[in-house]
């Protein structure tokens, strides 16, 4: 089935590049929703303004593009991204968080990386986690990912070699599974303090101490490090 929208797709866009309004019509509905999670990630809630001027320059420019239809999708990406880049320029505003990003720590191969980003990737939170990312990492995993380009489109439209969006995509990737999965981290460990009762759940009295180095709580040593890359992060992965 898949194949055959794909095909079905390919021969819209001929139709539309001919001036059929209905194929037009169904170019814009593939479309469209990747663009917008794309732009998203750049100008935030502005990105329905922005796909809105891209899609002007894109039904204008149509007839003379040139090209099948993963080309046409990488192509709406670029005038897309190009209309961001605009709109935050006579916005002065940058893309994406403010907040300091730490270091990407030293890893180990995981194949498991993309899969566990990808499970969460359609959900609001993932979405808003991939607008923190780092620019270029945000942008290779959102046209990898959302947009559905390969390294080498996804290259054409950023301007860099495809080894390079394949480097971004992955590190954002990776960056967007370990954020996930605190975040799930942090909701059981709530949960569990929630049902603690008044006594902490542990058994303890009320104001009773932990000694350093002894299990709090949810089974973690207080004395253990944080998790936020600074001071005292050693052994974290």
């Amino acid at each position: 089935m898949e194949r055959a929208d794909e095909e079905q797709l390919g021969r819209a866009l001929r139709a539309a590049q001919d001036g059929d309004e209905e194929s037009f019509r169904m170019l814009y509905r593939d479309v469209q929703p990747r663009l917008i999670r794309f732009a998203g990630t750049l100008v935030g809630a502005d990105a329905e303004d922005v796909t809105s001027e891209a899609w002007l320059q894109i039904a204008r420019d149509l007839p003379s593009f040139r090209g099948d239809l993963d080309g046409f999708r990488g192509w709406t990406a670029t005038i897309t991204r190009h209309r961001a880049l605009d709109h935050l320029r006579r916005r002065s505003r940058r893309p994406g968080s403010d907040l300091p990003v730490e270091e990407l720590l030293t890893m180990a191969a995981d194949a498991d990386t993309e899969v566990d980003a990808l499970d969460g990737i359609a959900t609001r939170n993932a979405l808003s986690l991939i607008a923190e990312l780092p620019r270029d990492q945000a942008e290779a995993v959102m046209l990898r990912v959302v947009v559905g380009l390969d390294a080498k489109s996804a290259g054409k439209v950023l301007g860099k070699r495809a080894g390079a969006v394949r480097t971004a995509s992955y590190r954002g990737l990776r960056r967007l599974a370990e954020r996930l999965s605190a975040s799930g981290t942090e909701g059981q460990a709530g949960e569990t303090a929630d049902a603690g009762g008044e006594d902490g759940g542990d058994g303890r009295a009320d104001g009773a101490r932990n000694e350093p180095g002894e299990a709090a709580p949810g089974g973690v040593p207080l004395a253990q490090s944080d998790k936020t890359g600074g001071p005292g992060a050693e052994g974290v992965s």
